[in-house]
C-alpha cells in the first residue's frame, strides 16, 4: 500500500508534504506532485500536512483513478526533497473541482 496525490493537487502544489517524507518518495511536475507508489513507506505522515488535502491511501476510492498517474509520473519527473515556493495563486486553485484537465505532465523546472 502507499499513498497517492490526487487532483486538488494541480495548480496548487503546496509542498508540505515533501518537507515531512522520510523516504523521499515524491517527484515534481510543472503543476503537480507525485508519490512514487515503490518508494512510499505508507507512514502516512504527508497526508495531514497536505493544505489541499489532496494525498489519500490507495485503498481509497478517491485514489483510485490516480494511482497509474501516480505511477507513471514518478517515473518521469525528478525528485523532490524540500519545499518549494507554491505558486502564486494556490490559494485561489485550492479546492476547485474539475482541475484533471489541468495537469501538466511536463517536469518541474528550476
Amino acid at each position: 500500500m502507499s499513498y497517492v496525490v490526487t487532483e486538488n493537487c494541480i495548480k496548487c502544489k503546496f509542498m508540505d508534504c515533501v518537507e515531512v517524507c522520510p523516504v523521499d518518495c515524491f517527484y515534481a511536475g510543472e503543476n503537480f506532485l507525485v508519490i512514487n507508489p515503490d518508494e512510499c513507506i505508507d507512514c502516512g505522515v504527508c497526508e495531514p500536512e497536505c493544505p489541499a488535502e489532496a494525498i489519500f491511501p490507495d485503498s481509497d476510492n478517491r485514489a483510485a483513478p490516480w494511482i497509474e498517474i501516480n505511477s507513471r509520473l514518478a517515473a518521469q519527473w525528478p525528485n523532490i526533497t524540500r519545499k518549494g515556493d507554491q505558486p502564486a495563486d494556490a490559494e485561489e486553485w485550492k479546492d476547485k473541482p474539475g482541475k484533471a484537465a489541468m495537469l501538466s505532465e511536463a517536469p518541474h523546472k528550476d
